[in-house]
């Protein structure tokens, strides 16, 4: 209080001088009628634009629910056209065959680009039944693969890693080979091991070509655009623009594959066999 008392007194002048200002500028309001209009304006502005920013922050934490509650229902139709594809192309009505795959939505909380082996991390774990291998998308294409997963939270080798592969194929020409990333630009990928006689055209699409369990058949990985053979060269020099740009990816889909195992069990054991 004796520190308040003292300050008041030091600045008395300039708090008597800021007093007598503030009443002349009300006294001028309050009896000038053009003023006065001149004050309410311009408080109407700035309390209208407080208001605005306020509804920005309210409309911007709402909208954040609402992606959420877009990509959870993303994720549903994605199981359901993935369950009506299988019954289409496949003719079959065998109820794990139809429903072997299950998307899963994911948020994702960080996301390297910048390095040679890029990595995700998304709020899904084995609570959520995400296990090691299991495929990840976004809404443009393929991102990757679970690399590791905890309870609530998973790791992703995302496509920009250039220790990753992915089968893909020409979608036009059902040719295919392995989409793999050269460190380069965050865009561009390549697609190697497209035989000479396949003859790829500048602007074909590349989808994953459902070889591996792993992936569904026809997730776009990118768009052809480079292709050059090189004289007696066996495969094409393919550089894909990628379907899926990591720049903005906010949200995923893990793909569960209930045949996966068994696939892995089987290959393992005729290789086993073999040797």
């Amino acid at each position: 209080m004796e520190r308040l008392l003292n300050f008041i007194y030091e600045y008395r002048a300039f708090l008597t001088f800021l007093l007598l200002e503030i009443l002349c500028a009300w006294l001028i309001i309050e009896n000038n009628q053009y003023q006065s209009s001149k004050y309410f304006n311009s408080s109407n502005q700035v309390a209208a634009r407080l208001l605005g920013f306020s509804q920005g922050v309210r409309e911007y934490v709402a909208l954040r629910s609402i992606n959420e509650d877009l990509a959870n229902e993303n994720a549903h139709l994605r199981n359901e056209l993935q369950r009506a594809l299988i019954e289409l192309t496949e003719g079959t009505t065998d109820s794990l065959r139809v429903n072997q795959f299950e998307f899963v939505s994911a948020k994702v909380l960080a996301n390297a680009t910048q390095h040679y082996k890029n990595f995700i991390t998304i709020n899904k774990g084995g609570a959520d039944g995400l296990a090691p291998g299991m495929a990840v998308v976004g809404d443009g294409g393929a991102v990757g693969k679970v690399k590791s997963v905890s309870n609530h939270f998973a790791v992703v080798i995302s496509l920009l890693n250039v220790d990753e592969q992915v089968s893909g194929s020409i979608k036009r020409s059902n040719h295919f080979g392995t989409v793999r990333w050269d460190g380069v630009n965050m865009r561009y990928s390549t697609l190697q091991f497209i035989p000479r006689h396949a003859h790829p055209i500048v602007g074909d699409t590349i989808i994953t070509s459902g070889y591996n369990a792993v992936f569904p058949q026809g997730i776009p990985i990118g768009y052809i655009r480079e292709a050059t053979l090189k004289p007696e060269a066996p495969f094409w020099d393919i550089r894909i623009e990628l379907a899926q740009d990591f720049g903005r990816l906010a949200f995923v889909e893990v793909i569960k594959s209930k045949l996966l195992a068994e696939k892995d069990s089987l290959q393992l054991r005729t290789i086993g066999e073999i040797k």
